[in-house]
């Protein structure tokens, strides 16, 4: 009798195993050819992949395909791959996108993502940037980002690059247990906004072992972000990595918990950077920052705290920021500075900086003119360890 339930069983058994196996939906067979717009065929793929009971993986194969825009949305039934070996195009017109939401492909609402295969989302760029004056005009034309996470969770992305994005390469909104791995973002210096992660709204958040070249900031952490941890990522070229701009909105909600471990920056302009607005009525708190092993490579400004970030005179320095930061430590920071001032903390008057530990600081000015030097305003620092040069000597820091 148990030799044939066994043998009743081993079938079954066999049969689920099976059922776990992705099933694999190619964009070919929806008729998704190279050179040609695959909008529609991924979408038909997506919808079957999703509607799947079982895990699935969508392949776009090895070749150059076209995409005019696209929106994927879930809830999906089982956990869904998104396998690029190719490479995906965006229009070089702008224009040419029918929805004017200034996102080329974008992915809400899916738990359990997975996107890899070793290709490129190639945002074509180029021109755009040259339509960018923002920075002069309020009334500028947004332009579109490369991929858009909405309310993603427990999810990877990683052996895919985006390049040449017309504006933030990826943008990170809302979402929870997000692993970005072996991350590549492509873009030349010159490129404007070109921001490689912009992360907020959101929780458990890792970018790891990643290499991220692009015009602005290499990763920029907005409002509501819980438990960032970014380690083993080179930066550069690009403006670093950013706590901020924050202050701007008068409802941004507190930042805490970044983690910013073994990483190095070459050529950047700047390395680790906290940025707030002045005169603006925001009144979250910033806390929790912690930066340790990271190596300057000629950064322009490794270590920065602006409480007085007020880009192309956009706002007034009449009333100083209302943003807290506390709870900082910097440890164990190398390299070479491209400018004197290798460290400036200019911190609000009305809310001074808290609990700051500094240690093992050592970097020296590449430069030929003048000693390298540091700039303290409204921060009395706790110094654990040698720093090179004296940081904050003006600001009757404590040592320990």
């Amino acid at each position: 009798m148990a030799l044939k339930f066994t043998l009743l069983f081993l079938p079954l058994l066999a049969h689920i195993v099976n059922s776990q196996q992705p099933t694999t939906f190619n964009i070919g067979k929806y008729g998704g050819k190279p050179n040609a717009n695959i909008a529609e065929a991924l979408s038909s793929a997506w919808k079957d992949a999703c509607a799947s009971m079982t895990p699935s993986t969508i392949v776009v194969p090895k070749g150059t395909f076209l995409l005019n825009q696209l929106k994927l949305v879930g809830p999906c039934k089982a956990p869904i791959e998104l396998q690029v070996q190719g490479t995906i195009r965006a229009p070089l017109d702008y224009t040419q996108l029918p929805d004017k939401k200034a996102e080329w492909i974008t992915i809400n609402y899916v738990d359990h993502l997975t996107i890899s295969g070793g290709g490129v989302f190639d945002g074509q760029g180029k021109d755009a940037w040259l339509k960018n004056d923002c920075g002069k005009n309020p009334n500028c034309v947004k332009l579109p980002l490369n991929l858009s996470f909405n309310f993603i969770t427990n999810s990877t992305i990683h052996d895919v690059t985006t390049q040449d994005s017309k504006n933030f390469h990826v943008n990170v909104i809302g979402c929870k247990n997000v692993t970005f791995r072996h991350f590549t973002v492509s873009a030349p210096g010159y490129s404007i906004n070109t921001d490689g992660l912009h992360i907020a709204k959101s929780e458990e958040i890792y970018v790891l072992d990643s290499v991220i070249k692009t015009g602005d900031d290499c990763i920029s952490v907005g409002d509501g972000m819980k438990e960032l941890h970014i380690e083993n990522v080179t930066c550069g070229p690009g403006h670093g990595i950013s706590v901020g701009s924050l202050g701007k909105g008068a409802n941004e909600e507190d930042v805490t918990g970044i983690y910013v471990k073994n990483c190095t920056f070459i050529g950047t302009q700047n390395g680790i950077r906290v940025k707030t607005w002045p005169s603006a009525p925001a009144t979250l708190k910033i806390t929790g920052l912690h930066y340790e092993d990271i190596i300057m490579d000629n950064v322009d400004n490794p270590i920065v705290i602006d409480q007085e970030y007020c880009p192309w005179n956009q706002c007034s320095l009449d009333h100083p920021s209302l943003i807290k930061i506390s709870e900082i430590t910097i440890k164990n920071i190398i390299g070479t500075s491209a400018s004197p001032v290798a460290v400036s903390f200019d911190c609000s008057k009305t809310v001074p900086c808290e609990n700051v530990v500094i240690g093992d600081i050592d970097l020296t000015y590449s430069g030929k003119q003048g000693p390298i030097t540091t700039k303290c305003s409204n921060i009395k620092p706790t110094f654990v360890g040698k720093q090179i040069p004296p940081i904050c000597a003006n600001a009757a820091a404590q040592s320990s």
